[in-house]
């Protein structure tokens, strides 16, 4: 099993991944919840350069996968996970939540640590939300990311198959919960207990300070809820609320070169 999940890793995630992004921007384009205040053609080619940018980037720098770790560790008895006898479905459930819960704590600590929030703050830079925003992420922060996820990983000693499940949920999620559309008034407030649904996420890029730093889980809305960060509802609401952030409003800098640099711009 864990030579197959090995072996086919690329052309799964890359099959979910495309499958997700052609039938979020059908759903935009059909039902958007918000008008776009800028172009796709204008907005797109970078955001989406940036998947073809961090991809490459990640493959050359770092030699391993979350998923290939996780094989190496379940060969070699690494990790917590492979010292205790648990059945394997609990494990794999523990795995992802743990995952989960190490993504929230790190998306709140690039928040919190200005540093990092240099790096992070591309992301929330956009001017728009939609699916394409999900994966504008800066290289440096993909790097950290996948630095982390890995020592998790190791330290935790997550079965494969439980990482292969993490890494489609999350980037689906992400795709999902940025996607420029809206749920059934009905659903809305019942799904936003079992998954980050776009509403509940889109507070999180608002220009108002407080709504920034709030919201941020990617996929499980637990722990938002549980630490004191979530927000129901961006004051202004959906429709009346401003994407993105004062410093940079400048549609130049949707442009994939200024926003590669942005992590050198100004002091905050």
């Amino acid at each position: 099993m864990s030579e197959f999940i090995l072996g086919h890793e690329p052309a799964i995630r890359l099959g979910v991944f495309l499958g997700i992004l052609v039938a979020m921007a059908v759903w935009e384009a059909l039902a958007p919840r918000r008008p776009r205040s800028v172009s796709r053609w204008r907005r797109w080619p970078s955001n989406l350069g940036l998947v073809v940018l961090n991809t490459v980037v990640v493959r050359l720098t770092i030699p391993v996968t979350a998923v290939g770790l996780a094989v190496l560790g379940e060969q070699r008895g690494w990790g917590a996970l492979n010292a205790v006898a648990l059945p394997g479905w609990v494990g794999v459930i523990v795995a992802v939540l743990v995952l989960d819960l190490v993504i929230y704590l790190q998306h709140a600590m690039f928040h919190a640590v200005p540093a990092l929030w240099r790096l992070h703050r591309m992301h929330h830079a956009d001017l728009d939300f939609d699916v394409t925003t999900g994966a504008r992420f800066h290289p440096i922060e993909i790097l950290l990311s996948m630095g982390l996820k890995l020592l998790v990983v190791a330290v935790l000693g997550a079965p494969p198959i439980a990482v292969l499940m993490f890494e489609i949920l999350l980037n689906a999620t992400a795709m999902f919960n940025h996607g420029n559309v809206g749920l059934p008034t009905w659903l809305e407030p019942v799904l936003r207990w079992i998954v980050v649904t776009p509403d509940m996420h889109r507070v999180h890029h608002s220009v108002v300070p407080r709504e920034t730093n709030s919201n941020f889980g990617f996929n499980l809305p637990w722990w938002d809820r549980l630490f004191g960060t979530y927000c129901a509802e961006p004051t202004g609401g959906q429709a009346g609320m401003t994407i993105g952030l004062e410093r940079f409003r400048d549609p130049d800098e949707l442009r994939l070169d200024r926003m590669l640099v942005q992590p050198l711009v100004g002091t905050d």
